[in-house]
């Protein structure tokens, strides 16, 4: 039995396409990936798609208490097996639907891992959701939507995610990951990032308007604001207003928030 078990430990994970699944396979890099956070304010990280833990287990050599959330059964088997002190803290979940206050209640946390790139949007959005809890954020994207995440206003790539993420976190593009690190490689270079989340995330505004605003607006994103915001009905005195001028690429965070203020008013 002893043997078969050994045998079984050694057994690669394949990569499923359907889960967006690119291993990394290069110690530096994920070594690297791993000392991004800062470990300050949180006692808890969770990677996300540890696959078969190449980050995790640099995690695990950290002074934190790594938990992993993994949808792929064999992943699971896989993590078990081979890191025996992260057992009880494997989540085998679809994290974009699991409930994580099962694991941390209100607990702060931090979030970390190389993402998969069909649902790395989404997890983005999860986070920002979860924004209280969450001081620290980082990992690896397509090296476009890390670059979309970061970039500033009057970018071409500028965006809703841009937009959302930075009101509630500084966004820094930190480095560059070729193909060549994976099995199998993506076709497109990954980006590095780490989202470290404001002193204070507390929005002058109504936030959950602040949201409606911002995707509204990035909807039509070729058309100026008196244009892309028809649907909430603003009074013509309002729409006089310079700012509806732009298109809202053109606007900062700070701006959407004054935007957002001044359509309060009127609803």
């Amino acid at each position: 039995m002893a043997h078969h078990q050994n045998h079984s430990n050694s057994h690669q994970v394949k990569a499923k396409k359907h889960l967006g699944q690119h291993f990394l396979n290069d110690e530096n890099i994920a070594s690297k990936i791993a000392d991004t956070l800062s470990l300050e304010g949180y006692k808890n990280v969770l990677e996300i798609g540890p696959g078969m833990g190449v980050l995790t287990k640099y995690l695990l050599k950290k002074d934190i208490k790594t938990h992993v959330i993994e949808i792929d059964t064999e992943s699971v088997e896989y993590l078990k097996a081979n890191y025996l002190n992260l057992a009880d803290r494997v989540i085998e979940q679809d994290f974009l639907k699991y409930d994580l206050k099962k694991v941390f209640n209100d607990e702060p946390f931090a979030i970390i891992g190389n993402y998969p790139y069909n649902i790395s949007s989404q997890i983005v959005f999860k986070t920002l959701e979860m924004r209280d809890q969450i001081p620290e954020f980082s990992g690896m994207f397509q090296k476009e939507v890390a670059l979309r995440i970061c970039s500033k206003e009057g970018s071409k790539v500028y965006g809703i995610l841009s937009v959302l993420t930075q009101a509630f976190y500084d966004a820094d593009y930190l480095f560059t990951v070729p193909p060549s690190v994976f099995n199998p490689p993506p076709k497109v270079d990954s980006g590095v990032l780490l989202l470290k989340r404001k002193e204070n995330y507390e929005l002058p505004c109504n936030e959950v308007l602040f949201f409606k605003v911002v995707k509204t607006s990035f909807q039509q994103r070729r058309k100026t604001l008196r244009n892309s915001l028809k649907t909430f009905n603003l009074s013509d005195n309002l729409k006089a207003n310079v700012i509806f001028d732009q298109r809202p690429e053109q606007l900062s965070v700070e701006q959407f928030i004054t935007l957002t203020q001044l359509i309060e008013k009127e609803l």
